[in-house]
């Protein structure tokens, strides 16, 4: 129930209205905006939700120097900061395998190159490709029909302006490789759309 108005009289002044009715409205106001602020300040402070933590290690399949495998080893995956690779990297090869740059097509130095050899990954060293699985595409970069192993690439799905792509990636540095698409020959049907500039080329050694 609202409780009557009190009337106070001034000398020489008319009569003063107040309303004594307590201002419960802008209470229940201040307090709703206190407690929505403090609720988005535990929002803002929560723990970021950053999914599992970045392993340390890695399987790595590696192969001697006429290409043939050597075995499974479980070894320490590689990161460096920014500024490490820039020092270690030519430029082009950072921007393609740190900041997942493209090369031109038709200017990489393994575009038209079939010499017998291992494929390694420019960053770590990880044998990534065999050059038995290399073919001419006619894309303008190096095309190959799988990886070396399995366990030496990582596969996951990117996105480019919109279109849909599977990035490829060294699984022990995590440098990007280039791509994968379903327009390889038989039986397979893949082609390993690799950056010349994120692949070391090493001959087979037969000796």
């Amino acid at each position: 129930m609202r409780r009557p108005p009190s009337i106070r009289r001034e000398p020489g002044e008319g009569t003063e209205v107040f309303d004594q009715q307590p201002h419960y409205e802008r209470r229940a106001f201040l307090l709703i905006l206190a407690a929505s602020s403090g609720g988005y300040l535990l929002w803002a402070r929560r723990p970021a939700n950053s999914g599992p933590p970045p392993r340390s290690r890695v399987r790595i399949a590696q192969f001697d120097a006429s290409g043939a495998p050597a075995g499974v080893v479980e070894v320490a995956v590689v990161r460096k900061t920014n500024s490490e690779w820039m020092k270690q990297l030519p430029p082009d090869s950072y921007s393609v395998t740190r900041r997942k740059d493209t090369e031109f097509a038709g200017t990489g130095a393994y575009d038209k190159f079939y010499e017998d050899g291992i494929y390694r990954c420019i960053c770590c060293g990880t044998a990534v490709f065999d050059s038995k699985a290399k073919y001419a595409s006619g894309t303008g970069w190096p095309s190959f029909t799988e990886p070396i192993a399995k366990d030496n690439v990582v596969e996951s799905p990117s996105d480019f302006f919109g279109i849909r792509q599977t990035e490829v990636k060294c699984a022990r540095c995590e440098a990007h490789l280039g791509h994968v698409f379903d327009d390889g020959p038989p039986p397979g049907n893949l082609r390993y759309c690799i950056n010349s500039v994120a692949l070391r080329f090493v001959r087979r050694n037969l000796t």
